[in-house]
């Protein structure tokens, strides 16, 4: 019997394929107004697996669409009665259930500055929802799963659905969106390819320590992961940019403390090579999750990727073999990823 966590897992692929059936309306309308302001910068407010979206949304429309993308601060609003100035913004606020205040305090703020507000929810009644003028609704149906992850990468999903229709040119925009359709099956070939071996995690069912390195659109991957890691294992999983790590954190490296490289060849990046042989140099165990030969053979334990996903989508693809291989440390360690201590399944932050 298969663990709920991974039943949420391997429904991806049609939740996906009903997204993009459903949700190019509600994202063309959206990006209509949105051209219509024309917005200098994008502001996204959220927690959790909706800020590691977010961190996506940084590349997505940054490279795609030239637009600026902060973070929100949410406590400046709730907290210190402080609004930063977002006439002049999209703002968009990411949660899967459209509850939390603070989340939403952006997004109402953003309004009654008269900036464009868009909310992507899974919950079309929610606060979040009532707060925007649009909503992409992300048709998920119910999450049973405490650690999320089809809503997450619904959630990417429509982030890209957004860019592409914000895409000024008639052909580029054709080509984006037929990349998007090909995506429900990109997945399903990710969760084809992924180890059948229960047994896979179990070297490193003793380790308390383990860092998620990657780069460039997948960054908001090596965060997801290290999120999945510690909910479900408890195991101290330390996000980094390839980048990052080597300007310091790289002196942690040695052969008691895994590293798992994200790497999709799309776009490959020289400092991730380097992190490969500093990790094989001290004696780190090397996950890869990877199209690359390079980091396959470097590796103790492999987590295959489909070969050639365009760039942008890439994180809606490579977070699927991260969400199975935490499932695999959960259990490896005694655990189930269904209902990890301490957490609800909708968090209220103010």
């Amino acid at each position: 019997m298969i663990s709920t966590f991974e039943q949420e897992v391997r429904e991806q692929p049609e939740v996906l394929a009903r997204l993009l059936d459903r949700g190019r309306a509600p994202a063309e309308e959206a990006a209509a107004a949105i051209r219509a302001h024309g917005p200098d910068f994008v502001m996204i407010a959220a927690r959790g697996s909706s800020d590691n979206a977010a961190r996506y949304g940084q590349y997505l429309f940054g490279v795609q669409n030239r637009l600026a993308v902060a973070s929100s601060a949410p406590s400046l609003i709730t907290h210190y009665g402080v609004a930063p100035r977002l006439g002049r913004a999209v703002v968009l606020g990411i949660s899967q259930s459209g509850q939390s205040p603070d989340v939403v305090a952006v997004v109402e703020e953003g309004r009654r500055q008269g900036a464009v507000t868009v909310a992507l929810t899974n919950d079309a009644g929610s606060p979040l929802a009532r707060a925007a003028a649009f909503v992409l609704p992300l048709s998920v149906g119910t999450e049973r799963a405490v650690a999320a992850t089809k809503t997450y990468t619904a959630q990417l999903t429509a982030l890209a659905m957004l860019s592409a229709a914000l895409c000024p040119e008639a052909g580029e925009k054709a080509l984006r969106w037929r990349e998007l359709l090909e995506l429900p099956a990109r997945v399903g070939e990710a969760l084809a390819l992924q180890p059948t071996n229960a047994d896979l995690a179990a070297p490193f069912r003793d380790r308390e320590r383990l860092l998620v390195v990657g780069r460039g659109y997948d960054l908001a991957t090596v965060f997801e992961v290290a999120l999945k890691i510690k909910e479900t294992s408890y195991v101290s999983a330390d996000p980094y940019s390839s980048a990052d790590l080597l300007h310091g954190p790289a002196a942690l490296l040695d052969e008691e403390l895994p590293v798992m490289i994200v790497a999709s060849t799309a776009r490959p990046f020289g400092d991730l090579d380097t992190v490969m042989r500093l990790a094989r140099d001290r004696g780190a165990p090397l996950i890869a999750l990877t199209d690359s030969p390079a980091l396959r053979a470097a590796a103790r334990v492999w987590l295959p990727l489909p070969s050639d996903i365009p760039e942008w989508l890439s994180p809606v693809v490579t977070i699927v073999p991260g969400q199975l291989w935490a499932q695999a440390m959960a259990y490896a360690r005694g655990l189930t990823p269904d209902t990890p201590r301490g957490l609800s399944k909708v968090t209220l932050t103010r």
